[in-house]
């Protein structure tokens, strides 16, 4: 029998992960990698690092103790080649093969790598996911346009959840006008479940401390789920205790509360420590038990087989150029308070602060606050990709990259948004308490203490015009736009524009 090397990357680590299943124990080896070039093609942040890293040697673990034979190569190995294709080589050298076993990567830039790499790959489907790429393709095929709610509908209907016959459950599709309610003034949920690190997870600290350390975010304290049963505990904590309001707060903001009701259970999805069906599940379990009301479980079940599955099928039907887009020319560099340095606008700087010491911020911190204010500014959308990419424990392009140059930068020119997510100051106040205490004043529109998003608003409608002033759903804010008086909107203008400079040039804004 010709042995074969079957590898396993770091956000593979599902016991159930297409290679495997495909490999047999007395004939294969599997091949795993800690490489350099992994933490590195973006500035990760250590703790991502770390939780793949720690996550990936405990799956190690548990494949030998499952009767596995396998090559492990650590980061600081003096034989590691630091790169994937590079230690493929190195083991098809040590055990006379040049057979390779790949689940697909979930993202092109390693799909390439394999493609190029010079022994016998082949790759697997990934089905870990509800939608394969063939039936993504087939739902996407003559479209007019590829809205993401109708593609939700068939998930559910296909995977049965939340459904009364071939009707959704409760007579909806969507609760969505029930899940934005503005922040509450107490939080009766101690947040995601934490766990305290072992003795794998500490080498692992140290290792990421002394290689990546330099890497924007804070290493310690660390709490993430590393195996697939902290992350089920994770998960069965977040139903029993935070799901129930998860829908009514999901986008409202706190800046002395960075979980709210947010179950921070992704990067175990993206990881493979859990399966998007045994979540949704436990989810409409809790529903049907009548332990949390339908708008949670919806809510909550749409951004996984929902959002979730759709852009990673946008990412594999737009191709390896997709992240590249930039539909609306934005050329402005991302200013050096998205990696920490001081801003006067609080909502950017706690929500760049959480994301610092967490690895994390929900959707609407990214979307409105962070993803927002780029969008109104005109920063590059490849360089807010990069950010985003780097700086939060869930990203993999394969969702990083819709997520921010379709939804938030609409730099894809409306393949996934019907208009671009941008808001003045407004919604922040609305949503959240940022506004309290903050240097800048959200009802002041000009001179003095203006909000800069309230001046960036309508510097982004005015220098964009031409292509949104006749989108069925932005006609409103044109109309209001032209009822201001000349002057006035000179002084807006003239204002932003000197914002923008004074950004530009390092000043303090």
């Amino acid at each position: 029998m010709v042995k074969r090397l079957i590898l396993i990357l770091g956000d593979q680590l599902s016991m159930d992960i297409a290679a495997l299943r495909q490999a047999r124990k007395d004939r294969d080896v599997i091949v795993m990698a800690e490489v350099a070039e992994e933490g590195s093609y973006v500035a990760h942040h250590p703790k991502k690092i770390a939780l793949v890293l720690a996550s990936m040697c405990k799956f190690a673990k548990r494949l030998r103790e499952n009767g596995w034979q396998v090559a492990y190569c650590e980061l600081d190995d003096t034989r590691n080649t630091q790169s994937i294709s590079g230690e493929l080589i190195r083991r098809a050298a040590q055990f006379g093969t040049s057979d390779v076993v790949v689940t697909r990567p979930g993202e092109f830039r390693l799909i390439d790598a394999l493609e190029n790499c010079p022994l016998d790959v082949t790759f697997l489907e990934d089905d870990r996911f509800i939608a394969s790429h063939a039936e993504f393709e087939a739902w996407a095929a003559g479209r007019k346009s590829l809205r993401m709610e109708y593609f939700y509908r068939d998930m559910r209907r296909k995977m049965g959840l939340l459904m009364d016959g071939d009707k959704p459950a409760g007579g909806k599709w969507n609760y969505d006008h029930d899940n934005r309610k503005p922040a509450p003034e107490d939080v009766a949920f101690s947040g995601p479940l934490q766990f305290t690190p072992d003795q794998i997870v500490n080498d692992v600290l140290d290792l990421v401390e002394a290689r990546f350390g330099h890497h924007f975010g804070d290493l310690r304290p660390f709490w993430f789920a590393t195996d697939r049963e902290q992350a089920q505990g994770a998960l069965a904590h977040f139903v029993r205790h935070g799901l129930a309001r998860f829908g009514d707060y999901q986008d409202a903001m706190l800046a002395d509360n960075q979980f709210l009701y947010h179950a921070l259970v992704s990067p175990y999805l993206n990881i493979g420590l859990l399966d998007p069906l045994e979540v949704c599940r436990a989810v409409e379990d809790a529903w049907k038990a009548g332990h949390v009301p339908i708008n949670a479980a919806e809510g909550f079940i749409r951004q996984v087989i929902g959002w979730r599955e759709y852009v990673r099928g946008i990412y594999f039907h737009e191709g390896p150029e997709y992240a590249q887009q930039n539909a609306l020319d934005h050329q402005r560099h991302l200013p050096d308070f998205y990696w920490g340095a001081q801003t006067n606008m609080r909502c950017v700087s706690k929500a760049v602060g959480q994301t610092k010491s967490e690895a994390y911020a929900h959707h609407i911190q990214r979307l409105m606050v962070t993803g927002n204010f780029a969008l109104l500014a005109g920063i590059d959308p490849t360089e807010v990709s990069e950010w985003y990419l780097a700086v939060y424990a869930d990203a993999f392009e394969w969702v990083e990259a819709p997520n921010v140059v379709g939804m938030s930068q609409f730099a894809d020119g409306g393949v996934i948004a019907s208009k671009p997510y941008v808001s003045s100051g407004a919604y922040i106040n609305r949503m959240s308490d940022y506004c309290k205490g903050c240097h800048y004043k959200v009802s002041v529109k000009t001179g003095e203490g203006a909000c800069p998003f309230n001046l960036l608003y309508w510097h982004f409608l005015d220098r964009h015009r031409d292509r949104f002033s006749n989108n069925a759903r932005m006609g409103n804010m044109y109309r209001t736009w032209d009822r201001m008086d000349d002057t006035k909107r000179e002084t807006v203008l003239a204002e932003a524009e000197a914002f923008l400079e004074r950004m530009d040039q390092g000043g303090l804004v």
